[in-house]
């Protein structure tokens, strides 16, 4: 059986990888081949992992049995169809993306990233500081989404005692399931946390942000296209939003010109939210689960049911 690796893996882990294979299997590594070998790889792959750019599908594999994402994410295969058992990386990321989402809140509330900038010049402003701290214990928070990391995040929130609600269109786990209501509820929420996937683009629009309790906080770590970042950018300007906690942006990396980079009320954490340590040692165990049970005919941790419809 033939296994195409699209991954950039230095060569312990290509080495860890090979070891832990079951018999039979012959891996291939996109980083060894050069581009015409990995297209032929690819075309010849009865199992992939990895991301191999979405445009390849347009002459997908034959024989491709399954294929195992290492991400979260997969809106850029949107237009793919395949036969093969395709999974994601499910929960993987989720802790890790909330943990950033709260400590981004709880330094901007806490007013950590000015304290930092004040160390470095060796300034004392303890007094002024002190007045301009808010908690955030007993805050209103809407998530939006109501996914792994969403529900990631409401775990760790509910111990501050803050009043939380999850959005989305069908999922059950949502406490509201339409705009509508999603709007009667933002002038009475105090941070408003995106975790949705990057197909529905500027979710979060001017009139989304102007609907926002004035002096709110927001926070994104879903996928930069969900958000109108120049209405975000006003918004953050005029004083409409106190501050906002960026773990992704619409350009990445995010261009020396955008305004975001000196802005004293925004904190970017530079799409780094799902890192951890040996976080591909983490992605590659996944994948080798997943394989076995694949193989054993079993049900597949984080099966996506139409990667083409997006879930």
């Amino acid at each position: 059986m033939k296994l195409f690796v699209y991954s950039d893996l230095s060569t312990d882990q290509k080495n860890y990888l090979r070891q832990q294979l079951p018999d039979g299997i012959e891996a291939y590594f996109s980083t060894d081949l050069s581009s015409e070998e990995q297209q032929q790889a690819f075309k010849e792959a009865e199992v992939i992992f990895g991301n191999p750019p979405a445009q390849w599908f347009s002459n997908p594999p034959t024989a491709l049995r399954f294929w195992q994402l290492e991400s979260a994410g997969f809106e850029q295969y949107r237009s793919v169809t395949t036969a093969a058992v395709v999974a994601n990386m499910g929960d993987f990321f989720a802790i890790a993306c909330a943990e950033t989402m709260v400590a981004g809140i709880l330094a901007m509330y806490r007013a950590i990233p000015r304290l930092v900038k004040l160390q470095d010049k060796k300034e004392w402003q303890g007094k002024e500081v002190r007045a301009t701290l808010q908690l955030l214990s007993g805050k209103r928070v809407v998530i939006l989404g109501a996914g792994t990391i969403a529900q990631a995040i409401k775990r760790m929130l509910t111990g501050f005692g803050c009043h939380i609600v999850l959005t989305a269109r069908q999922n059950p786990s949502a406490d509201i399931l339409s705009k509508e209501e999603l709007y009667r509820q933002l002038p009475l929420t105090d941070v408003v946390i995106n975790t949705l996937p990057g197909h529905l683009v500027q979710y979060v629009s001017g009139e989304f942000l102007s609907k926002m309790k004035p002096g709110s906080l927001y926070a994104n770590v879903g996928r930069g296209s969900t958000t109108n970042e120049t209405a975000l950018v006003s918004a953050l300007q005029d004083g409409q939003l106190s501050g906002a906690v960026l773990d992704v942006t619409e350009q990445e990396p995010l261009p020396a010109t955008s305004p975001l980079w000196q802005m004293n009320n925004v904190l970017l954490t530079q799409h780094t939210s799902g890192g951890q340590a040996r976080e591909t040692e983490g992605k590659i165990n996944r994948f080798l689960e997943n394989l076995q049970l694949f193989l054993a005919g079993e049900e597949v941790k984080d099966k996506l049911a139409d990667i083409s419809r997006g879930y």
